[in-house]
């Protein structure tokens, strides 16, 4: 059987958007699209998954749908999805978020503890419709970038558009070399930028030699240098390692910064 990408609705213009790209998504790579709606004691449900799937096939007519209703929470419900999903999608923002918050506390909870990867569908339509060409990807190193990087050129060969690899690096001051926070960890920055960035890229450009790949080392602190380089992207892909703390999982600071900020769908590929 194969496995499908998630999306999950509850009503929002947001949602919506994300199951746009998410029928794109499922086509694209020739998997099946399974809409679902978590709402414990919802009686709206069957309307609202009606609609979403009418949205689906008038915009991807080929794609392969089924829908689901879930009484778990969202967090709850999405997450056990994710534990055989080739993909979780999201919106950026729910029904029920504030309106002042970046990012709709859904979307950071599954972001932080699913098994697979998701992407929060966020941007304007030009970065949702993919009119740029371009994947980027942040790189810290080759170690903890693997399953990210495996990710992207994975997009980058069904969009057969361009893959940016990008590393951010801060020069240290004075003689301790210690890197200025916030940027990748200490053992990226023993060896040259050029090095780490190379080091990552050479197993997976070896297995996709057909794919046009842009370098970039970027003087800058992470957040800064990918985010710029997401301006022009249709995809940002920024690799995972769930740190866990009092309250449960948290990614870190700059995957944080990056979901709420970037101008692009966002995908969060956990490492394995």
């Amino acid at each position: 059987m194969t496995i499908p990408v998630v999306v999950g609705v509850d009503g929002s213009e947001a949602s919506l958007e994300a199951v746009d790209w998410a029928a794109d998504e499922a086509v694209r790579h020739g998997v099946p699209l399974l809409i679902l709606h978590a709402a414990p004691g919802s009686h709206e449900a069957s309307d609202l998954l009606t609609a979403a799937s009418e949205r689906a096939r008038r915009g991807v007519p080929t794609v392969r749908l089924s829908s689901e209703v879930s009484r778990e929470d969202a967090p709850s419900a999405l997450i056990g999805r994710g534990r055989n999903a080739f993909a979780l999608v999201l919106g950026s923002r729910g029904l029920g978020d504030l309106a002042d918050m970046l990012l709709g506390s859904v979307s950071l909870a599954v972001a932080a503890r699913a098994d697979c990867p998701v992407v929060v569908v966020r941007g304007d339509a030009a970065h949702r419709e993919a009119r740029f060409g371009n994947i980027v990807v942040g790189i810290e190193d080759e170690q903890n970038s693997g399953t990210a990087l495996e990710f992207a050129f994975r997009e980058v060969q069904a969009r057969r558009c361009r893959l940016v690899a990008v590393h951010a690096w801060v020069a240290p001051s004075g003689t301790f070399s210690t890197p200025q926070a916030p940027s990748w960890p200490l053992e990226a920055h023993l060896r040259p930028p050029a090095q780490v960035l190379d080091d990552a890229l050479r197993g997976p450009a070896a297995q996709y030699l057909d794919t046009l790949v842009e370098r970039r080392l970027i003087e800058a602190p992470a957040r800064q240098a990918v985010l710029e380089a997401a301006s022009e992207a249709d995809l940002l892909v920024i690799g995972a390692r769930p740190r866990r703390v009092r309250q449960g999982l948290q990614l870190g600071l700059i995957n944080h910064a990056l979901l709420h900020h970037a101008p692009c769908p966002t995908a969060v590929v956990p490492h394995r």
